[in-house]
């Protein structure tokens, strides 16, 4: 029977070369001369730490990182800010995590959209960070593909593993 599986995965590989790029970016930028910033990428506990002189330093990084993302077609979306901490000797950091796998709450919102479509005669269901999806029309599995396109769910899909 043909199925698919519905994920949210992370090339560490690109956001590992985004990183470097904005720290590249960093020291050739006429603003941050002189200037005491740090981006650092964290691959074990799927984290991003930055560190700069004030608010105005940090968003400029953080805008920088999101367009080397999106060069590198990585979503903006799996970057999940901290709140801003203040340091010693007036500098401020963030920490930042990268959302891998699909939570339980955002599982349970794919399923119900999925079973709202009575016209598609396919299954879902939840197993650990992802959904697989299974039917006997491959015709209906693209249906979900495109269904699940159009939403908004606040992080990015893959669909993988599409057997016939």
């Amino acid at each position: 029977m043909p199925s698919f599986d519905i994920v949210n995965e992370i090339d560490f590989q690109e956001v590992d070369n985004a990183v470097n790029n904005t720290r590249k970016e960093i020291e050739t930028r006429y603003d941050f001369r002189g200037s005491k910033t740090e981006i650092t990428l964290n691959r074990k506990n799927n984290s991003i730490a930055l560190l700069t002189e004030d608010e105005m330093k940090l968003k400029a990084v953080k805008q920088m990182l999101g367009v080397n993302l999106a060069k590198r077609k990585v979503d903006s979306r799996i970057v999940e800010y901290k709140d801003l901490e203040p340091t010693s000797g007036g500098m401020v950091k963030q920490a930042a995590t990268l959302a891998e796998g699909i939570d339980k709450d955002t599982a349970k919102k794919i399923v119900k959209l999925i079973k709202a479509d009575k016209s598609l005669k396919v299954q879902p269901a939840i197993q650990d960070n992802q959904v697989r999806v299974t039917g006997k029309k491959i015709d209906d599995l693209q249906a979900v593909i495109s269904m699940l396109g159009d939403q908004d769910l606040g992080i990015p899909l893959q669909y993988v593993n599409m057997k016939r």
